[in-house]
């Protein structure tokens, strides 16, 4: 199935797929960019910048994008049937494109700013008494300087992290 062929199927669970990642340093926004090629293949409005949000319109799934995971976000997850969160990763998991199931679990950080997929999950169950089942897709980055471009690389996995996601939903 083509992926420019989505907006023909219809999502039939409450999804919500979240993108994080700072968009300011190249590869590190690459989850900006998925949702947004998602958006487009989704025929929703694309944002113009990370200013803007993704626009919901009631429709599965909903599309956000933060700069970091918070404890706040455990709400949010909470009301839905599973979710996704995208992300990139500098080589410390294997493959261009990893994409697996997550576990609910908390995981201590070394860095106060530092929360994990596992962790917002294990927050929901924990507050809110329901961790939906989720998924982690992560693409490669190879460059994090100031700019908002993504390294030719890593702009090649964009359509493996698509298809991931589409299988998923």
């Amino acid at each position: 199935m083509r992926l420019s062929c989505l907006r023909n199927y219809e999502i039939l669970t409450n999804s919500l797929i979240i993108g994080f990642g700072n968009l300011d340093r190249q590869d590190d926004g690459v989850a900006w960019h998925i949702l947004s090629a998602l958006a487009r293949r989704l025929g929703r409005p694309t944002m113009a910048s990370i200013e803007d949000e993704f626009e919901f319109g009631g429709h599965s799934p909903e599309l956000l994008f933060v700069l970091q995971l918070t404890p706040e976000l455990a709400e949010k997850i909470a009301q839905y049937d599973r979710v996704c969160f995208v992300d990139a990763h500098t080589g410390n998991v294997p493959g261009e494109v990893h994409a697996a199931p997550l576990t609910i679990e908390f995981q201590n950080s070394p860095f106060t700013h530092h929360l994990t997929p596992e962790t917002c999950l294990a927050l929901a169950q924990t507050l809110y008494g329901n961790a939906p089942p989720a998924l982690l897709v992560s693409v490669r980055g190879y460059e994090f300087g100031f700019s908002r471009s993504l390294s030719a690389r890593t702009q090649e996995n964009i359509e493996v992290a698509l298809k991931y996601i589409w299988e998923w939903l």
